[in-house]
């Protein structure tokens, strides 16, 4: 019972956490062991992965029609070799190009980064880092382009800056939509394109992922691994929707101030421990 409420609590951190600019991973590697949980599954390539799948059908939920938008217009840019033939078909290919740089550094530096930075020394200078980042952006942000508007060049800032997320604490979503603030575009177009950059980056990581996972799921591990990929689902399809509201009249500044907090916290365990 406690293992499926625990696997329920991380399941609402994650889907919170991975679309709101505050971290899902500092929010995953600090819960357990602010609450001094001791629950392998929690920690396992599984559970990750099972979260990854429930924040993934979250923001496809989401964003359906654009999905489907993005998967046709590439492919048809593709057997027709002409991305520039209407809007849509070059979006997709500036979001395909988008998700290039996360996505090889991904593979190169994930095994890596998950065993040298995960810790909380590292997840809380990234929080204030990433914080003054977010905040400067909203300071300077001026707020003229749309998406439809997006080039090439901004397309690959926002894609690499996506990649430097890499880095636990970071926030892809904060250090995205930050790069399109600095970059000029509306607040609501800088997070819709964040999240439709998302969703190759996530399913990529579950697949990523997944293809290292070799063992069956203990009988008793089911219910915390089906509560939490049901629960990341909600949480995460719920952060987005209403983010989505929030950032069409508000600054991201609550948020910067979360994470000025959350570091707060990070750094008094750091001190007690």
């Amino acid at each position: 019972m406690g293992s499926a409420i625990e696997g329920i609590i991380l399941g609402i951190a994650q889907g919170l956490t991975e679309f709101l600019p505050i971290s899902s991973t500092a929010h995953l590697v600090m819960i357990p062991r602010l609450l001094d949980w001791d629950a392998p599954l929690l920690n396992s390539l599984t559970f990750d992965v099972a979260l990854h799948l429930g924040t993934l059908l979250a923001v496809v939920s989401y964003f359906l029609r654009d999905t489907v938008e993005l998967i046709t217009g590439f492919v048809r840019g593709l057997l027709k070799w002409n991305f520039n033939e209407d809007a849509k078909t070059r979006f997709s290919l500036l979001v395909f190009l988008g998700t290039i740089p996360a996505g090889v550094l991904g593979v190169l530096f994930d095994k890596w980064v998950e065993t040298k930075f995960r810790t909380p020394a590292v997840l809380a200078t990234a929080m204030v880092v990433i914080g003054v980042l977010m905040w400067y952006a909203e300071k300077i942000a001026k707020q003229t382009k749309r998406a439809d508007k997006l080039t090439l060049k901004d397309a690959l800032i926002v894609g690499v800056s996506q990649a430097l997320a890499l880095v636990p604490g970071t926030s892809r979503s904060g250090i995205t939509i930050s790069s399109g603030l600095l970059l000029g575009y509306k607040r609501e177009d800088a997070a819709r394109f964040s999240f439709l950059l998302s969703i190759p980056i996530i399913a990529g990581a579950a697949m990523f992922k997944l293809k290292n996972f070799t063992h069956g799921i203990p009988h008793n591990d089911i219910a915390p691994l089906i509560l939490g990929t049901l629960f990341s689902a909600i949480s995460g399809f719920l952060a987005i929707k209403y983010f989505m509201r929030f950032v069409q009249r508000n600054t991201l500044n609550a948020f910067v101030w979360y994470r000025f907090l959350f570091a707060a916290i990070i750094i008094v365990f750091i001190l007690i421990i």
